[in-house]
């Protein structure tokens, strides 16, 4: 050990890394060695590869970039929205000192919860806002602040089940209020509503938006500005989960109706609560929107404290907001409305310019693995637009039973690409692909053909299915 850890290059990792850092890297090869799981090197640089080897897998951060080549643009499991270059650079200016909570006219302490509430006022007309670390958080707020230790009347046929297994159910308990079940599963009138809280006992009524499913048939609910009625004349404060964060009109998007902010805003709701990182295209953060009272109440609530967002992702919210003030710049500039935008044949050019990339550049071989561009559907994704398809084109490699060593391999790229499979094949849709990240997704198809057969055009994948 000793010698080994006096050696030039391991004096070099050593500085870079710390003496007793790099001794137990060093440790931990030659126990492989001596265990025989590593093959003896012939020469001291043969060592001095396999320690720089078990150094930087050692190092490597957990989280790590990726490139998003499923279809699906808020992909949770991926971060969902990614973010605009504009909020990149904020988050990146507020890594130091700020005015976070410092006023900077009074020159004394200030407020956090100011930030962004102005930006929110402005584009969905609530009269306050605050911002805390997300959706489910901001919520859960709500509640807590409108309804704790009351009822809260929610329909049967919104008790829905959002990411990661929580239920509207057991967010409203969190709070530590009482559900209130009202109406049917498929029928729920404002009439039920209105028995609930004759009935008394009962602190708010929740709207819940189901985004990410779809209710047809013999269906109907109360609409929004009734609720809102309901309310006023009760003295019941009604809270509406909308979740996406959508601030523009989806007709712009392509996409089908769906609600706004400024929607519920507009109908005289209490509070609308929404995320940063879903449809708002920001980084992760719950937004409680609406009348001044009600918001007041939620950012004095003791909880709120334990659920506020932090400077970095104030800045992003901040500047991804300031985007919205004119929409058009907006859908070019947020990359997950721009993604959503993309027209298919743009999709498509790029996909077949990849893969012409791939072929160029590997020698003619067996085994060969047929591949081509034919039409698709990408999601939208973050529980949001069900059953909605984005007309798309689709890079596929028909791999049969090796797709999962495919997709293996695009992942041990660096950058690791996160492909799809189904039945044998391997799907990248480059609608999710930044631009200039196309050379990389053609990097590493080439990297992953050459350790796993060259890829050969196949006209038939040429043909829409």
């Amino acid at each position: 050990m000793d010698r080994v850890l006096a050696r030039p290059w391991c004096r070099d990792l050593a500085a870079q890394h710390g003496r007793s850092w790099v001794a137990a890297r060093l440790r931990a090869v030659l126990d492989q060695l001596r265990n025989g799981r590593l093959a003896l090197p012939a020469t001291d640089e043969g060592l001095a590869d396999l320690v720089r080897a078990e150094a930087a897998r050692a190092s490597a951060p957990s989280l790590r970039p990726v490139v998003n080549a499923t279809g699906v643009v808020l992909h949770t499991n991926l971060g969902r929205a990614p973010l605009a270059a504009e909020a990149r650079d904020a988050i990146a200016a507020a890594s130091g000192y700020g005015n976070l909570e410092f006023d900077l006219a009074a020159g004394e302490r200030g407020s956090r919860y100011v930030h962004c509430v102005g930006l929110i006022a402005e584009l969905t007309g609530a009269e306050d806002a605050v911002v805390v670390n997300n959706g489910a958080g901001a919520l859960a707020l709500a509640l807590a602040s409108l309804a704790g230790g009351k009822g809260v009347a929610v329909s049967h046929g919104e008790l829905v089940e959002i990411g990661g297994g929580f239920r509207i159910s057991e967010v409203v308990e969190a709070a530590g209020a009482r559900l209130v079940p009202v109406g049917t599963t498929n029928r729920t009138r404002l009439a039920d509503y209105a028995r609930a809280v004759e009935s008394g006992g009962v602190g708010a009524i929740l709207k819940v938006h189901r985004s990410n499913f779809r209710m047809t048939g013999f269906t109907s609910e109360a609409g929004l500005s009734e609720l809102a009625k309901l309310g006023a004349e009760a003295g019941v404060p009604v809270v509406y989960d909308l979740g996406s964060g959508l601030l523009v009109d989806p007709s712009g998007l392509g996409l089908p109706p769906e609600p706004t902010v400024s929607d519920g805003v507009s109908a005289g709701l209490d509070v609308v609560v929404f995320s940063g990182d879903k449809l708002l295209g920001g980084p992760q953060a719950g937004v409680l929107a609406g009348k001044r009272a009600a918001v007041s109440t939620a950012r004095s609530h003791s909880l709120c404290r334990a659920l506020r967002s932090d400077k970095l992702a104030l800045a992003g919210l901040e500047a991804t907001l300031a985007l919205y003030r004119d929409p058009e710049r907006a859908r070019e500039r947020i990359p997950a409305l721009r993604m959503i935008a993309a027209p298919a044949a743009e999709v498509e050019r790029r996909a077949n310019a990849v893969l012409d990339r791939v072929l160029a550049q590997q020698p003619s071989r067996e085994p060969s693995v047929p591949a081509g561009v034919e039409a698709g559907g990408s999601l939208v994704g973050g529980g949001t637009f069900p059953g909605t398809r984005l007309p798309t084109a689709l890079l596929v490699v028909r791999a049969g039973e090796a797709a999962e060593a495919w997709l293996a391999a695009l992942r041990s790229h660096d950058p690791p690409v996160v492909a799809r499979s189904r039945k044998g094949r391997v799907v990248l849709d480059l609608r999710t692909v930044s631009p200039d990240e196309d050379a990389v997704v053609a990097s590493a198809l080439a990297s992953a053909s050459a350790r796993l057969g060259s890829l050969l055009v196949d006209a038939q994948l040429a043909e829409p299915s």
